[in-house]
């Protein structure tokens, strides 16, 4: 690789942690309602909005009261987007005319954008119409994201706390994580986006004029509408005549802008990010990258900034840090090797690689390698689903790094808030194992971690490794499961491994070559998505609630540091343990014995 593409992912990483203080420090302001400018100057907007929602911001609530909020939030939130895409056919703003969604990828759709997963098994520009995009995927992109940031901002009052029983109140959190940092930061990012060539338009698919005219074969249907055969049974055709094409636009950046800044992912166009109206430039490129990863490294700051103790978010950090710097260096060593076998068709390897860039495959050449892989192993990290190169057409190696880093738990950074909040997890885990290993009682933050949070912490740090492959062993032993599977063998298992770790990590992005969107996979999928969500917020806030009442301990001789580069090493040798011992087994079966065949071919 040039030293250009080397400086390139150096620089993103200098600027992402670079942006970490100030915005974390910002955010920490909101939620402690500290003057911070917009707070302020929005103050009696926001007030307004409790009048009208008869919610009252002083009043805080327990775990319990907390959680029933959030669900039925997102339960009804869920409803809306089903419901608007069924009768998408009938309501306005729909030039294109889409038809309704069925009901099995509306479901999945539903429960997908929920959940901050935003999978996507349809084509966004030929099958949602402008309405949908924007009320039901585009308000989720933003509710959904707050949703996991409430969660993260009333696990970590909890630690910041000592003998009380309230963690918050859902509405409030809600309200300025949207208000005060989704929205601004949304705004400001579409406005850039549409300066660099993204589309923001109302009007209707127009029809351009072909440089030259194309002419096909076209079948001839009946009145029915189907296809007329001869008295041999084929295919009657036709000869027709392209002129003009439709070009497929609508109001994109500001849908972008939110699917980057909340690790949402799902793409306006089907094409996601590798689409030129969704990513047009290198800086495009560069600003939408930054903004996957660019509020969960802030949340970092803000929770060692809210706990008293700015160590300790950035011990956090330097473990996200370090574990994603580290995959990302395999995933770009086994991007430049190229595909062996090459080499059988007489062609010297090092020359072919040099020639071609390496695996470029499934790559951008306005992005390269560099770029490919910098976007692949960032979205896979975080909680997002865009892609701008197909994971699927990366070599065996490379494309078990995406995969890995969503069966980590997507706590390399993860989706906003989710990915903290899921962090944290391993850390009570952690410091539980070392507390069993010098015979002392662990703490966390001077909060005694006892039976119940660390059953809690094993729930969530568990549910999505079962639901992975529980629904990967169901998917290959079903007929409709194997049915939608397009290339045999050890890829084949990959694609559906890595469809379902995608839908337990609440990531969305997909490995391709799986058709997906099915009845079978639609709704199991869907299945999975939810439960991957939801049976890890609920122990999570039960976790706040119970450490909420604990009197902080003063540090002792025998307190485990939890801030320096020791227990940094520590976790991620917790978090990597935990990873590679659940999934190894399945990746032996996929990735793994398909790069050992490659070489052996």
């Amino acid at each position: 690789m040039s030293a250009n593409g080397y400086l390139q992912i150096g620089l993103y990483f200098v600027v992402l942690i670079a942006l970490a203080k100030p915005l974390g420090a910002y955010m920490a302001r909101i939620y402690e309602n500290e003057p911070a400018v917009l707070n302020r100057f929005c103050a009696p907007f926001e007030r307004l909005i409790y009048r009208l929602c008869g919610v009252d911001p002083s009043k805080e609530t327990g775990w319990i009261e907390y959680t029933v909020a959030l669900l039925v939030f997102n339960l009804l939130g869920g409803l809306a987007v089903y419901g608007l895409q069924r009768l998408q056919v009938n309501l306005p703003f729909n030039p294109a005319g889409m038809a309704a969604v069925s009901p099995d990828s509306s479901f999945n759709t539903a429960i997908s954008f929920v959940t901050n997963t935003n999978w996507q098994g349809y084509g966004g520009e030929s099958t949602m119409s402008y309405l949908t995009q924007m009320v039901a995927l585009g308000v989720q992109n933003f509710v959904s994201a707050a949703t996991g940031m409430a969660v993260v901002i009333a696990l970590i009052r909890a630690f910041a706390r000592q003998t009380v029983q309230t963690i918050g109140n859902f509405w409030v959190d809600m309200t300025r994580t949207v208000l005060y940092i989704l929205l601004p930061l949304s705004l400001a990012f579409a406005l850039v986006l549409v300066s660099q060539g993204v589309v923001q338009t109302f009007s209707a698919y127009p029809a351009v004029p072909l440089v030259e005219s194309i002419e096909y074969d076209n079948p001839k249907l009946d009145a029915a509408g189907q296809p007329i055969k001869d008295e041999k049974g084929n295919p009657v055709t036709e000869k027709a005549t392209q002129k003009d094409q439709v070009i497929a636009v609508g109001p994109a950046a500001s849908q972008i802008a939110i699917k980057q800044l909340g690790t949402n992912g799902g793409g306006f166009f089907n094409a996601n990010s590798a689409h030129p109206f969704e990513n047009p430039t290198p800086l495009s490129n560069f600003l939408e990258v930054l903004a996957i990863l660019l509020i969960p490294g802030a949340l970092c700051y803000t929770f060692g900034r809210m706990v008293g103790d700015t160590r300790q978010g950035w011990a956090i950090l330097a473990t996200m840090t370090i574990v994603l710097v580290s995959l990302l260096a395999v995933c770009l060593w086994a991007e430049q090797q190229g595909n062996p076998l090459l080499a059988k068709l007489g062609v010297d390897q090092a020359t072919t690689a040099s020639q071609s860039g390496a695996n470029m495959e499934g790559k951008e050449v306005r992005f390269g390698i560099a770029n490919s892989v910098l976007w692949a192993t960032t979205t896979t990290a975080a909680s997002n689903g865009s892609v701008n190169a197909m994971h699927d057409s990366f070599t065996p190696l490379g494309g078990l790094v995406p995969m890995w880093l969503i069966q980590l738990g997507e706590v390399i950074f993860g989706g906003v808030g989710s990915g903290l909040y899921g962090m944290l997890m391993f850390v009570v885990v952690a410091v539980f194992i070392a507390g069993l290993m010098i015979g002392r009682t662990p703490e966390y933050l001077g909060k005694k971690i006892e039976s119940f949070e660390i059953k809690m912490a094993s729930i969530a740090v568990l549910v999505p490794l079962f639901t992975a492959l529980l629904g990967t062993a169901i998917a290959l032993m079903v007929d409709a499961g194997n049915a939608g599977v397009a290339n045999p063998g050890a890829h084949g298992f990959s694609e559906i491994l890595y469809a379902f770790s995608s839908a337990s990590g609440n990531n969305g992005s997909a490995f391709a070559g799986l058709s997906a969107n099915t009845p079978f996979y639609n709704t199991a999928l869907g299945i999975v998505m939810f439960f991957a969500r939801y049976w890890i917020i609920v122990p999570v806030l039960a976790l706040a609630g119970s450490v909420v009442t604990k009197k902080k301990v003063p540090a002792g001789a025998g307190t485990l540091p939890t801030h320096n580069l020791l227990f940094v090493f520590w976790l991620i040798g917790v978090v990597i343990v935990i990873g590679a011992l659940t999934f190894f087994p399945a990746l032996a079966l996929g990735p793994i014995v398909e790069q050992l065949v490659l070489n052996a071919n």
